[in-house]
């Protein structure tokens, strides 16, 4: 759809097309920005971009998903208030720019069926694509962690959205039929099997995540001041990734109630991912679906990020057959749960969780049933 929109609108067919997937986080929630680790899945649901070329320095893009066409100059990168969309391309192409890569003018059409707003990182998808998208039509030959950091850059310092690089990350290097396990201390990372006879199930709650950006500022301030409280009592800590559980012990009379909880959340969430990766290479769904329920109270409880749109989903799921695991997943408030299902039970759980959820709130969720994808830069 995107090359024939291309052709239609610029009057010449595409030189390149570029695919760059949405994620899910499967487990490690609110741990990436606290040194830690995740382990999430590239779906197969993407943004595509088609351009070709230019011989200036204009660059002209029009957005499928929008509705909505604009235009810059290489040479005046600015943001742009009217078409907020674009900024996220006009972030990538100015750090770019600033990094020595001379580039052309190009027209750009791109659009795809991540849903925005929803958790599944629609933005790190248009950022990874449009870093992918400059490399292939330029024969940038860019390294795949530069991609990453440099996506990232572009929605940290342009965009102005303090996240992580784990969205970034499995945007460009997911692989089809495996999650991805990833360090986001030292960013090393490898591909975890994630077998073929199981779906990922997403439920999109269709609640607007209003909360998750002041509260996640909240959150990465409290992580810190119960990281500044433990180095009090004498231990080495740079992060709550530093921390044992016995740790917290240790500390448990310098923290307040609510740092306490905070960081237990963090510090049994990275211990979860640590085994989630070891059961899943060993087969193991079972517990692999455990450890995703403990994630979700965790979350709800300890992290308190959860919403009652998200419980509701969640514990509607866990009495489906054929469900191994469900959680809330993202920055929480609203947005979306994930929940690996067995793949003949898929279409069934899905709609038992719909109806479920429209009897308990008088809300309708979209559920998408979704398989591990390959990212922008596989192969």
């Amino acid at each position: 759809m995107t090359e024939q929109s291309f052709q239609k609108i610029f009057g010449a067919p595409a030189e390149v097309v570029v695919r760059a997937p949405g994620r899910v986080n499967l487990i490690g929630e609110h741990t990436d920005y606290n040194d830690g680790f995740v382990l999430p899945a590239a779906i197969d649901r993407a943004i595509t971009f088609a351009g070709r070329r230019r011989s200036d320095r204009t660059v002209r893009v029009h957005s499928l998903d929008f509705q909505a066409s604009t235009e810059f100059s290489l040479d005046d990168l600015q943001k742009d208030k009217e078409h907020s969309w674009s900024n996220y391309l006009r972030g990538v192409t100015k750090f770019l720019e600033e990094d020595g890569h001379r580039l052309t003018g190009a027209d750009v059409v791109f659009g795809g069926d991540v849903p925005r707003e929803a958790g599944l990182s629609s933005s790190a998808a248009v950022e990874v694509g449009t870093t992918a998208f400059w490399d292939r039509l330029l024969g940038l030959k860019l390294d795949p962690v530069y991609v990453v950091r440099l996506s990232r850059r572009a929605e940290n310092e342009f965009v102005g959205v303090p996240c992580g690089i784990m969205d970034q990350f499995i945007s460009a290097l997911g692989r089809r039929d495996h999650a991805l396990f990833l360090d986001c201390r030292d960013l090393s990372y490898r591909h975890v099997p994630l077998r073929s006879d199981v779906k990922i199930l997403v439920c999109n709650s269709g609640v607007k995540r209003a909360l998750a950006q002041s509260e996640y500022e909240v959150r990465l301030k409290q992580c810190r001041q119960a990281v500044a409280q433990i180095a009090s009592t004498g231990l080495a800590v740079g992060s709550l990734r530093d921390v044992e559980p016995a740790d917290l012990e240790t500390a448990h009379d310098t923290l307040s109630e609510i740092l306490l909880r905070r960081a237990r959340h963090v510090v049994s969430e990275n211990a979860r991912v640590l085994e989630a990766v070891r059961v899943l290479e060993e087969g193991d769904l079972d517990r692999f679906g455990e450890l995703m329920n403990a994630s979700h109270e965790s979350l709800r409880d300890d992290y308190e990020v959860s919403s009652k749109e998200l419980d509701v989903l969640v514990e509607t799921a866990w009495k489906q057959p054929g469900v191994l695991g469900a959680r809330m997943t993202g920055a929480g408030f609203g947005g979306c749960t994930v929940n690996l299902v067995r793949a003949e039970a898929a279409e069934a759980a899905a709609e038992a969780i719909k109806k479920g959820y429209q009897e308990a709130l008088g809300l309708k969720a979209e559920v998408y049933i979704c398989q591990a994808s390959d990212g922008a830069l596989a192969g």
